[in-house]
């Protein structure tokens, strides 16, 4: 019995072996039907791989540390920011379809996690909620310096997507995503003219500080970001300031852009060893030149004496030029045959439109509405206009509009936070993700 048992346990190990040797197997095949070649393949925990990183050296002594190919290996590009202790990772995703606008479809969401600062959000569901107006402006500041390096026509959806890994609460992220969405793009296979550097600028003692702490911030009369590219061109900036110099500010502007030029070459250098090749495009809207001339001619002169008649408001002026627009796509329809795409036509006349607009301002010294370019709008102020609200205004300049309400109210109406409450309903709809996530 002794020796049947025995047999008996070899032969059921011997089958397990088989069975983890053809496991084994399959998932060798696997990954060399996926990949191509398994020897590619490497682990994560290996100690023999090394993340794609570059430093970026400042005049003030920080560096700025960019790395790729650590995470979201499946977006078209990726890149990981660190500044001191902060951290922004940036993934940047384009559809390789057009869509039908006629602008960039370009999205840049900046999102701030409670957790990058070793915190639980404190509002009542415990989680992050929509964007804040600190994500909101943020992601703008890094939509403009990325928006102008997109090819002319350049009709694909993009997305650029910054989160913020860690935060030390000494150096801002805000400047530290420009610089990862800048490398993310520039990584990737995403048709784009940059790459572009960004940084801080403070002004102190009657020196220039490059990406100031927040402590330096405070105490500057400057808060300046500057975002170029290459040849020092500037692509975005934007600033507050308190009485400062105008060759101050103009010093600072020059300090920034150099410092700008530092992590240009930096992402080049990784974009040169571990980039993509961009991918091939077609412009969605491709005018020829005899569509471009037939709109410019029967157009121009019409334009001009619109945009020169001050007596137009907005509304009527719009109206006059709509009324040309039509009449010049008639016309086009019937010279051309009707074989004249409308879409492209539009195209056209709205590129006419604002190079008219805009040399007509240099020509004559004067804007579409009769002010000079130092003239101001007059505003117009009206307050108390309900008596029930505790407070009521309108502010009015040209035909724009803002209505602003105070309302005022008891200490007994703040919010109050049951600890008890909170975290029994935080069990309840955390069980109910859970099985809606399983199920």
């Amino acid at each position: 019995m002794a020796v049947m048992a025995a047999r008996l346990r070899l032969k059921f190990r011997n089958i397990c072996n088989f069975s983890e040797n053809v496991t084994l197997c399959y998932n060798v095949y696997l990954l060399k039907y996926i990949t191509g070649n398994v020897t590619h393949v490497r682990r994560l925990n290996d100690s023999s791989s090394r993340v794609p990183e570059v430093e970026v050296p400042f005049s003030n002594g920080r560096n700025l540390t960019l790395s790729t190919g650590k995470f979201a290996r499946f977006a078209d590009g990726c890149a990981v920011a660190e500044l001191g202790d902060t951290s922004v990772m940036v993934t940047a995703v384009s559809k390789t379809k057009p869509s039908p606008s006629s602008f960039i479809p370009l999205v840049v969401d900046y999102r701030q996690k409670a957790a990058a600062a070793g915190r639980i959000p404190t509002n009542f569901l415990r989680r992050e909620l929509g964007p804040s107006e600190k994500e909101i402006l943020t992601s703008r500041l890094i939509d403009r310096s990325l928006r102008p390096l997109f090819p002319e026509g350049y009709s694909y959806e993009t997305q650029v997507m910054c989160n913020l890994l860690a935060v030390d609460g000494v150096n801002d992220p805000d400047v530290v995503s420009i610089n990862a969405a800048s490398a993310a793009l520039t990584l990737s296979d995403i048709p784009w003219n940059g790459p572009v550097g960004a940084v801080r600028v403070g002004f102190y003692n009657n020196e220039v500080i490059i990406n100031p702490t927040r402590r330096e911030l405070s105490q500057s009369v400057l808060n300046l970001v500057v975002s170029a590219t290459r040849h020092n061109l500037v692509v975005m900036l934007e600033a507050a300031a308190e009485n400062i110099l105008q060759q101050d500010f103009l010093k600072s502007i020059k300090a920034g852009v150099k410092e700008c030029q530092n992590v240009i070459q930096a992402i080049q250098q990784l974009q040169k060893h571990y980039g993509k090749s961009k991918r091939e495009f077609e412009p969605l809207l491709v005018p020829s030149e005899a569509v471009v001339e037939a709109v410019r001619s029967l157009s121009e002169m019409r334009l001009r004496e619109i945009f020169r008649d001050h007596t137009h408001d907005k509304i009527s002026r719009d109206m006059a030029v709509s009324a040309v627009r039509t009449d010049v796509i008639d016309k086009l329809k019937h010279n051309f045959d009707e074989n004249v795409d409308i879409n492209i036509v539009n195209e056209c006349f709205n590129r006419v439109c604002k190079e008219i607009f805009r040399s007509l301002v240099f020509e004559d010294n004067v804007r579409c509405d009769g002010r000079s370019p130092e003239e101001l709008r007059n505003i117009s102020c009206q307050i108390d206009l309900y008596k029930p609200l505790h407070g009521s205004s309108l502010f009015q300049r040209g035909q724009t509009q803002v209505f602003c309400t105070v309302a005022l109210d008891s200490p007994d109406s703040a919010m109050k936070m049951d600890p008890v409450t909170m975290l029994t309903r935080y069990t309840f709809f955390s069980t109910v993700y859970i099985k809606m996530k399983s199920g």
